[in-house]
């Protein structure tokens, strides 16, 4: 449906919109604050230094001149993280979260190893 180029932008919206709706109720539910962060540059600034790397979509791994490697997808989630605990000014660690190492990840995620 998605394809059909006069509902396409509809259709993407809805989804969107149903998302942030369900998102938004279980925030409630469960007593958590929902935050919108602007997606731009989070998948090349670096979690950890903050410098910009440019890479190309096919670029899975965020290698910085810093030393911190982290997959392309991880990186990008500590800093929508970040962004939105400074949004809210969050400032201390959630719950759940595992101690990060030096370079911004959890032990969990850290790449090149499968703990």
């Amino acid at each position: 449906m998605v394809k059909n180029h006069h509902l396409a932008k509809s259709i993407s919206d809805a989804g969107w919109s149903q998302f942030t709706t369900w998102l938004e109720y279980f925030a409630k539910v469960f007593k958590r604050t929902v935050v919108a962060v602007a997606p731009q540059y989070t998948s090349q600034a670096c979690s950890s230094c903050g410098v910009i790397v440019k890479k190309s979509l096919s670029t899975r791994t965020h290698t910085c001149p810093c030393g911190c490697v982290l997959d392309r997808d991880v990186n990008a989630a500590l800093n929508i993280l970040a962004k939105g605990r400074s949004t809210v000014g969050h400032t201390g660690s959630m719950g759940r979260c595992r101690p990060r190492n030096a370079c911004g990840e959890s032990n969990r995620y850290a790449s090149g190893g499968n703990s």
